[in-house]
């Protein structure tokens, strides 16, 4: 079987002391993050392409405003989708159902219509909910709390992410953008124009596979917490808070497109800083966790804002101001999307055995979100001269390839050290929803980073050019109070009180 094969591979690499069960996992997420990031790499040149051209013919900042609600809805529903999973359907059965609705989803988007589009990103935002936090919360299950293995085991399970997410824009940039498989379309009679919604459906193939594999091999994985009769109880009160919660911060992200009403976006900082400020102050070991959670969600949040412009910022700027050929061959700039996570391929064994070799003496969690900060303002401070030269003509590919290979350097030393903080200082019966917490920065983060998107215009170096600068500067600044933290943080994830 596939799951076996990447079993022995792990063996080869030295790490056959890993659980059996991370290979499920492994090929599961690959494919899920496949149909995920093929159809991202397509979302915002799909919705700004001419209609003669087969888009939607949206402007810019209406693109970048609707990618933004999308995938800030794609995460923020992991928040109710870890709950679910923590007291009615258990991690697995979660996944599954999440898969399927990911896979229906993208089938609605291979449909040519405004209504299957809008129908599509509904279902695999509320499908992602269910699955995103609970596949996380099985892998943190095949290893104990205090287990040293814990960082590496899910970085290699963050390399099985980054195989889909690397194949999947090659992919479905090929069907939708190449003009030989237009050119194939055109000979067997088919419409060119509508070369889109193969790209989207080859995503929905991605996720059938994914669930096909997740069925055959879900008997060997353990849900992650037992749900006690108590906790069942108060299911019904909870879920409502829950929803509640969420609906309201779906309409507050919303409402904060509309002029005058801009100024709530800094409620996204304020409230987790007023929930880390309270929970610091209790002697109660799980509010303090839950605060130490929070100083991950709002460096996480800031990460996500930059890095998330992958697919607003930088995919236009691949594609309307970057030469894309490369020795004479020409391709399609959804391309681009595949470069960090084929740095991440490369990159994650060297870090997976990094941190087994330093073991206890590794740097701690929160040192490695500042130094993943630290990173990502590097990459994006690349980017101003290349913006800067960008007025004159389009620039050489090797920039936004520099820039991915930075920012994938602070990638890994946040996002798998993320997941894996979050399932070791969660308080028990609470994983699902800490992940849940800890998706919701991201959904933040990308909301932030399709606002930012939507202001880009390729006419206006100067523009972006501080943009890019400013950015930059705020990562900095959030770096060093991270680094500035550290100690706090570390005590606080361990529930200790000064009093």
């Amino acid at each position: 079987m596939a799951s076996d094969v990447v079993h022995a591979f792990f063996r080869r690499l030295g790490f056959a002391e890993h659980p059996s069960g991370l290979s499920t996992l492994y090929f599961t997420e690959l494919w899920e993050r496949f149909s995920y990031y093929g159809m991202r790499a397509l979302l915002i040149l799909f919705m700004v392409a001419p209609v003669e051209a087969g888009g939607l013919g949206f402007q810019t900042p209406n693109a970048g405003s609707i990618y933004g609600s999308y995938t800030m809805a794609v995460y923020l529903l992991a928040v109710p989708g870890g709950f679910i999973a923590d007291r009615m359907l258990g991690a697995k059965r979660s996944v599954m159902a999440g898969g399927l609705t990911i896979a229906a989803g993208h089938y609605a988007l291979a449909i040519p219509s405004l209504t299957t589009f809008y129908l599509g990103l509904i279902l695999i935002a509320l499908g992602t909910g269910l699955f995103k936090p609970n596949i996380s919360a099985l892998v943190g299950a095949l290893y104990t709390r205090d287990d040293v293995r814990r960082d590496s085991g899910f970085s290699l399970f963050y390399m099985g992410i980054n195989v889909g997410a690397f194949i999947a824009p090659i992919v479905t940039g090929f069907l939708a953008q190449s003009s030989t498989f237009k050119a194939w379309l055109a000979a067997a009679g088919f419409d060119p124009t509508l070369s889109w919604h193969w790209g989207f459906a080859a995503a929905g193939i991605g996720m059938t596979v994914a669930m096909i594999l997740f069925a055959r091999n879900m008997s060997r994985l353990n849900d992650p917490d037992p749900r006690p009769v108590a906790l069942e109880q108060n299911f019904a009160r909870e879920g409502l808070y829950i929803a509640i919660a969420t609906i309201a911060l779906l309409a507050l992200a919303l409402l904060s497109d509309v002029s005058g009403f801009r100024w709530l976006r800094w409620l996204f900082i304020a409230v987790p800083l007023a929930a880390v400020l309270y929970g610091s102050a209790q002697s109660n070991p799980d509010a303090r966790r839950l605060a130490a959670v929070g100083i991950y969600f709002i460096a996480a949040m800031i990460f996500w804002a930059v890095f998330e412009q992958a697919g607003t910022t930088l995919s236009l700027f691949a594609d309307q101001l970057t030469h894309n050929d490369f020795l004479g061959f020409s391709f399609p700039s959804a391309w681009y999307q595949s470069a960090n996570p084929i740095f991440v391929i490369l990159l994650t064994p060297v870090a997976a055995a990094l941190w087994l070799k330093l073991g206890k003496n590794q740097p701690s969690s929160p040192a490695k979100f500042g130094l993943a900060l630290v990173f990502l303002a590097a990459s994006f401070l690349l980017m101003v001269p290349a913006a800067s030269f960008a007025a004159e003509a389009r620039v050489s590919p090797f920039w936004l390839i520099g820039l991915y290979f930075l920012f994938t350097i602070g990638e890994l030393l946040l996002s798998p050290v993320g997941l894996s903080t979050m399932t070791r200082i969660a308080p028990a019966h609470m994983t699902g929803i800490v992940l849940g917490v800890w998706f919701l920065a991201a959904a933040l983060g990308n909301k932030l980073a399709g606002d930012i998107g939507g202001a880009f215009t390729a006419s206006d170096p100067d523009t972006l050019v501080f943009s890019f600068l400013a950015q930059a500067a705020l990562v900095a600044v959030a770096a060093a109070l991270m680094f500035g933290l550290v100690p706090i943080v570390k005590r606080l994830s361990e529930g200790d009180s000064d009093r």
